[in-house]
């Protein structure tokens, strides 16, 4: 899930750079905002697995040390949002062909920190958030206790999330946000907005049998209804720009009460597809794509943090490439397999190489490495790695 999910986010980004030498009003141009929206699915999956492991780590778990919990994960994940916020901002800055005195870098730098308006790190951010009230969400649902209460707390977290999406969607744009502060005003940095996610995440986690058996026997219909949705996102956007007459940023915005319904759908379709390569990847002809995935698997907090460094380079290029709308639409293949390819490599230098693992949540100084293998280590599928 972690590299259906990673590899997704790539392909929405990568893909994005093509439409900037587009004209605004040509088919090409149409046709790629169009298919944009089924790509919407891929943050909630982060938000989905974030819960579910942190949950299948620590709910079982007796006498959690909750400090101890704070430590490894702030440090496991604050390191490399510390330095690629830094990094970046000089490499971005580099690359442009720009210049910053030291005094305007510590800014910026100090404000992508503090607003994770930079970069693709909200995420990160967010994660934070989680990790400071995830003891209350364990405690929560430990006192709920019984499977019919955990479904009446979805059905009310649920119900936030669409109310949460009609509020962002139609009422946020056209009000007045002077004076609000930064985690109100850019709600996506919020946790208030995934908190639908995340408590799906440990759902999933506390009652997997039944989440398992029950997807078991709806699979197909299931994938049907995950079809249809993601057919219905065309609709969507032509909704958006015919009837709404919103901008692209509006008529492209995750938050949307009708992506709440579609990216939960695929969430369950993709739980459900990964069950099935689970029962497969140990068999001899599945052997090399397992590989693949696996190593793909640790290093995807890699490419989540080192993506905008091709992201970056590739728009440079772009820029000085004069090709024909069509040509560009053909060519988004391509450009989504060396973005993705060539962030997978810088990842895996830095998951190899020590010690320069610690910069995306992989530990890999030898001396650690000798540590660990004294204990058995769980391979934590969430985005920020922390071994």
């Amino acid at each position: 899930m972690r590299v259906i999910f990673i590899f997704g986010v790539l392909a929405n980004h990568a893909t994005s750079m093509v439409t900037e030498p587009m004209a605004s009003t040509g088919k090409p141009y149409v046709i790629m905002l169009a298919t944009h929206l089924i790509l919407h699915f891929t943050r909630m999956g982060f938000m989905f697995i974030s819960g579910l492991v942190l949950f299948l780590q620590y709910y079982h778990k007796q006498n959690n040390v909750w400090p101890t919990f704070w430590l490894k994960r702030y440090k496991g994940s604050g390191i490399p949002y510390i330095f690629w916020n830094g990094f970046l901002t000089l490499f971005t800055v580099f690359v442009g062909a720009g210049s910053l005195s030291f005094a305007q870098f510590g800014t910026q730098w100090w404000t992508h920190l503090i607003k994770a308006d930079g970069f693709y790190m909200y995420y990160i951010f967010v994660m934070f958030q989680l990790y400071l009230i995830f003891p209350l969400l364990v405690w929560l649902f430990k006192k709920l206790g019984s499977m019919r209460n955990h479904l009446i707390l979805m059905g009310i977290s649920l119900a936030f999330q669409i109310a949460f999406t009609f509020w962002a969607k139609y009422y946020f744009p056209y009000i007045s946000h002077a004076g609000w502060p930064d985690i109100f005003l850019h709600y996506g940095n919020n946790i208030l907005s995934y908190q639908f996610y995340f408590l799906v995440g440990g759902f999933y986690s506390i009652h997997y049998k039944e989440v398992v058996a029950f997807l078991g026997k709806v699979k197909w219909p299931l994938y049907s209804i995950t079809a249809l949705l993601a057919l219905g996102t065309f609709a969507l956007y032509r909704f958006n720009t015919d009837v709404l007459g919103l901008t692209r940023h509006y008529a492209e915005l995750i938050h949307q009460p009708y992506l709440v319904i579609y990216a939960s759908f695929m969430v369950a379709t993709v739980f459900s597809l990964s069950l099935g390569y689970a029962k497969r990847h140990t068999r001899p002809r599945w052997q090399p794509f397992a590989k693949f995935v696996a190593l793909s698997s640790k290093i995807s907090f890699g490419i989540y943090l080192t993506q905008s460094i091709m992201l970056t380079l590739m728009t440079e290029v772009i820029a000085k490439i004069h090709l024909s709308d069509w040509t560009w639409l053909i060519s988004a293949p391509l450009v989504y397999v060396i973005a993705l390819g060539g962030t997978w490599l810088i990842s895996y230098f830095l998951y190899k190489v020590p010690p320069f693992g610690i910069l995306i949540g992989r530990p890999n100084l030898h001396f650690k490495k000798k540590a660990l293998a004294a204990k058995p280590q769980s391979d934590s599928a969430e985005l920020p790695a922390s071994k």
